[in-house]
C-alpha cells in the first residue's frame, strides 16, 4: 500500500511529539513534514526538540532528520509535499482558525486537535466510535466554501472522552443530567510534572474554559445532521467541573447520571459493555479491539493502572454503584494525549480516509 504523506503542524509541542511517537511506522500514513514556530524553523526536528522531548519513547530516526519548517511562510513548500496535515498548533483561536483555513483552501485536508473550529458550523468534530456519520458535513462543508479537496475535520475536547461513549451506549435508556467531575492530568496542559513544580503535591481547582467544553461540546457529538446542517442534542444536561490534579498522564471522570428509564446494574454494564460501535468492521489501525471496559475491583480504574488499557485508545470504567438523587454514578478513565489528543485525530484521519475523504 501507498501512504498518504503526512504534515504536523505545531510538532514540537507535547500533543505534536505524540503525534510523533503514534506514527512511526504507521500502516497508512508516513510523515514528511514537521512545521512549528520560525525559532524551530531550519533545524533537524531532532535538533528543535534537544532538551525537550517529553516522550518515554526516543525520537524517531527518520522524523528526527526532517527539517522543521515554519508553519506560515512555508505553507506552500509545505503543501507541495503533503497529501494532509496533523493540526497541533497552540496559539491564539482566531490565529489557528486562519492557519488551518489557509491549508485546506490550497487543497490540503487539515485534521485538527485544537478547538479553534470545533463550533464552526461546517466542521465536523468527531469521536469516531460515536458519532463517524457526522464526517459527511464535510461535504456541506466543501460546497460551501467552493473547496474541492481540502476541507478541515476535528477531534473533541480530551476531558469528554471517558464519559461521553458511556452517554451514547445508555442512549435507549434516554439519559437526561449528569454532572461530571474530572480529574485532568498535567500533560493536558502540555506540561510535565517534572517542569510544573507548583503542582506538586497539590490540585487546582480551576482549568479555563474547561467546563465550558465539557458541557456543550457533547451536545454536538450527540447532535443529527438534518436538511443540510448539524441540529444539536438538547439532553442530557451536563454540568461540569474540571480540575487539575498532579498526574503525568490520564483524565479522570466521576459521573452522576439519571436515566428516564429504570434499569439494573446488569443491565447497565451489558448496554455499555455491548455497545455496536459503528466503525468495529472497518478495522482502522488504530482503533481498540475493546472500545470500553468495565472493571468489577472497586478499586479500579486507576489511573497508572488503566490509562494505558488498549493503547491508550481504549476506555475503562467501574465503581459503578446506585445513587440516591440521580440514579447511578460511576468513575471513568481515558488516557488524555492518546484518545483525547493525537491518537484520536490519527484515528478520525483513518476513518476519513476510508470514507473517501483522504485520497
Amino acid at each position: 500500500m501507498v501512504k498518504l504523506k503526512a504534515g504536523i503542524l505545531g510538532a514540537t509541542g507535547m500533543v505534536g511529539q505524540r503525534f510523533v511517537e503514534l506514527l512511526q511506522n504507521h500502516t497508512w500514513f508516513e510523515v514528511v513534514c514537521a512545521a512549528a514556530s520560525p525559532s524551530s524553523a531550519g533545524k533537524t526536528y531532532a535538533e528543535a526538540v534537544k532538551g525537550r522531548w517529553k516522550m518515554q519513547t526516543e525520537v524517531p530516526e527518520d522524523i528526527g532528520k526532517l527539517i522543521v519548517r515554519r508553519v506560515e511562510e512555508d505553507i506552500d513548500e509545505i503543501c507541495r509535499q503533503v497529501d494532509f496535515v496533523f493540526s497541533a498548533l497552540d496559539m491564539d483561536k482566531q490565529k489557528i482558525q486562519a492557519i488551518e483555513e489557509a491549508y485546506a483552501s490550497r487543497g490540503i485536508p487539515v485534521v485538527s486537535n485544537n478547538s479553534a473550529h470545533r463550533w464552526t458550523e461546517d466542521v465536523p468534530m468527531a469521536i469516531p466510535e460515536i458519532n463517524p456519520e457526522h464526517v459527511k458535513l464535510i461535504d456541506i462543508q466543501r460546497r460551501k466554501r467552493k473547496w474541492k479537496r481540502g476541507f478541515i475535520a476535528v477531534k473533541p475536547n480530551c476531558s469528554i472522552q471517558s464519559y461521553v461513549p458511556i452517554i451514547r451506549a445508555l442512549e435507549r435508556f434516554k439519559p437526561r443530567k449528569v454532572i461530571v467531575t474530572t480529574l485532568q492530568a498535567v500533560s493536558g496542559a502540555g506540561k510535565t510534572l517534572e517542569a510544573w513544580p507548583e503542582m506538586e503535591g497539590n490540585v487546582m481547582p480551576f482549568i479555563k474554559n474547561e467546563e465550558e467544553k465539557s458541557e456543550k461540546e457533547p451536545m454536538k457529538i450527540l447532535g443529527k445532521i438534518a436538511n443540510g446542517k448539524l441540529i444539536l442534542a438538547k439532553i442530557p444536561e451536563i454540568s461540569a467541573t474540571c480540575i487539575r490534579v498532579p498526574v503525568e498522564d490520564g483524565h479522570m471522570a466521576s459521573v452522576e447520571i439519571q436515566l428516564g428509564r429504570k434499569i439494573t446494574e446488569k443491565q447497565f454494564i451489558k448496554a455499555v459493555e455491548g455497545y455496536k460501535n459503528p466503525i468495529a468492521r472497518l478495522h482502522l489501525p488504530s482503533a481498540p479491539e475493546q472500545f470500553i471496559k468495565y472493571i468489577a475491583d472497586e478499586n479500579r480504574p486507576q489511573t497508572r493502572l488503566d490509562r494505558d488499557f488498549e493503547h491508550g485508545m481504549g476506555i475503562t470504567f467501574g465503581r459503578l454503584r446506585k445513587d440516591s438523587l440521580f440514579g447511578w454514578k460511576f468513575v471513568a478513565l481515558s488516557h488524555n494525549t492518546i484518545r483525547g489528543a493525537a491518537g484520536g485525530a490519527i484515528l478520525l484521519a483513518e476513518l476519513l480516509k476510508v470514507k473517501g475523504y483522504l485520497k
